[in-house]
């Protein structure tokens, strides 16, 4: 059993040192996704992951590998799928029409939990058999289909008037799209405390083999199997479940059948029993976070797609990695059966989150692209550095109105924040009690006319509702200024402005 031991903490090992670059290059890899060709980005990380690889597997044949080699490439070879993964989740609505989502995010989970049960004995008796440079070898191999999958799949172009943002801009579009999108906001959350919660049964499973059931590794490798194929079964049920009930009521559901499972498995002596709840846990896992990962793909508009998912993976991803670092430390000094105790407490606990904070499926409805005709009138030249750029919005409404103009404002609000407005305020004439101004700046002209671009039909459907409150006005409604200290822009020529000509230069 000390080779069990042993084993389960080498595994553990190279476990962080793939998903530590997962967590660290999934933020840019979104950015970069969203940025560029996601099949191109996609074909970028899985070259480098079979590179990798097969660097691996020479340094293997050649008797050049030590501890530190090996986890080195481990987190190389990590750092190319965590560059993947965005680009691959955030294809699927490309591929499959919203009905069949569930399913078939539902399948790529089943697909690499399968991998994550059954790779490591396969893994294991090709070392046993042919040495660990043929794993290696086997590992290269095994993401060539992937490969070949994405260079022959022929994406649609799409063009766009605008270049790429910077990354860093990307960046930071993302996480602000994320902090003033509510639903985003609870999928994190959710994921979070899910993924810190169960994390307690698969880091403990080997302590559960040797200290609850005092068994070897037959025993440890039975409840890896009862929680694989209780990911399989979950996942079958993930199109037909996101169907017919509520995700937030699947979600709860879910988090108590984990809660009693995990309560089960620290009282359970029997490995017949225990294998029975990490079958529950692994449905119960599978389910909720196949709902959540849809819940995300509803909530998130495709110019910002694959940046909100790998924010939604590292989420899941930071609190199965701390939840596993914190319930293994309460084992060691408390006892697997306490551990597991503890984490079915705080697993108690997100039902009752869900009361008041519950998942909002598909929270901003039609988030097609829409189409802004009414282009800005140019009387400067600007490029796209140009800036800063404030736009005031007048709205003349009723004075008996007001209350509820201003419920719809703030729903407004939201659609600046996200899609890149900065400094939003609404401010009312104490000379005129009708005229209230929207007034929100961009950093640059580049940024406003991105803003533009990514509204939804979500949003002008908001905006509509704040414009159904506006009276007629004599005047303009609308004035874009361009806070920049004087001589930095010229007037255009008249010939340019009655010419119509681009405003971007």
């Amino acid at each position: 059993m000390t080779r069990l031991s042993t084993s389960a903490g080498m595994v553990a090992l190279v476990q962080s040192a793939l998903m530590l670059p997962m967590m660290l290059i999934a933020v840019p890899a979104g950015a970069i996704a969203d940025m560029f060709n996601r099949r191109r980005v996609a074909l970028t990380g899985l070259g480098f992951a079979v590179c990798a690889s097969g660097t691996l597997t020479l340094l293997a044949t050649l008797g050049l590998t030590s501890p530190m080699i090996l986890l080195l490439f481990c987190g190389l070879i990590g750092a190319g799928v965590a560059f993947y993964v965005p680009a691959w989740q955030a294809t699927l609505p490309e591929l499959v029409d919203a009905a069949r989502l569930p399913a078939a995010i539902a399948l790529g989970t089943i697909s690499y939990n399968i991998a994550r049960s059954i790779g490591p004995a396969i893994g294991g008796i090709v070392v046993l058999a042919l040495g660990a440079k043929a794993a290696f070898g086997l590992n290269m191999v095994c993401y060539v289909p992937l490969f070949l999958a994405f260079y022959f799949w022929r994406r649609p172009a799409i063009a766009s008037p605008l270049p790429p943002e910077r990354i860093d801009r990307a960046i930071i579009s993302g996480f602000r799209y994320t902090v003033h999108s509510h639903a985003l906001r609870l999928v994190y959350g959710r994921a979070f405390l899910f993924g810190f919660s169960s994390a307690s049964s698969a880091a403990l499973a080997p302590l559960i083999a040797r200290d609850l059931l005092g068994g070897d590794a037959a025993s440890f490798g039975l409840l890896l199997g009862a929680s694989g194929c209780g990911a399989v079964v979950g996942a079958l049920l993930v199109g037909r479940v996101a169907a017919r009930h509520e995700i937030e009521t699947t979600v709860r559901i879910c988090a108590l059948l984990t809660t009693g499972a995990l309560v089960e498995i620290g009282l359970s002596r029997g490995l017949a029993l225990s294998c029975l709840g990490l079958f529950i846990i692994g449905a119960a896992s599978i389910l909720t976070i196949a709902l959540l990962n849809v819940t995300a793909q509803f909530a998130s508009p495709r110019w910002v797609a694959a940046r909100a998912l790998s924010l939604f993976q590292c989420a899941l991803t930071g609190g199965i990695t701390l939840g596993a670092g914190i319930w293994g430390a309460v084992a060691s000094r408390a006892g697997v059966d306490i551990a597991l105790f503890a984490s079915a407490a705080v697993m108690l606990a997100t039902p009752l989150v869900g009361l008041v904070f519950p998942l909002v499926r598909n929270a901003y409805a039609d988030l097609s692209p829409a189409a802004i005709r009414n282009e800005p009138e140019l009387a400067l030249e600007l490029a796209l550095r140009s800036g800063p750029l404030v736009v005031e919005i007048d709205y003349r409404v009723s004075p008996d109105r007001a209350v509820d103009f201003y419920a719809a404002m703030l729903k407004v609000e939201g659609t600046r924040l996200r899609n890149g407005g900065f400094g939003w305020s609404l401010a009312r004439d104490i000379g005129n009690a009708e005229l209230w101004t929207e007034r929100y700046h961009c950093p640059t002209w580049g940024d406003y006319l991105r803003m533009r671009a990514r509204f939804t039909q979500a949003d002008l459907a908001t905006q509509r509702e704040a414009d159904a409150f506006n009276l007629p006005m004599e005047r303009s409604r609308v004035r874009r200024r361009l806070e920049q200290p004087f001589g930095s822009v010229r007037p255009r020529a008249p010939s340019d402005v009655a010419a119509g000509a681009p405003p971007i230069v």
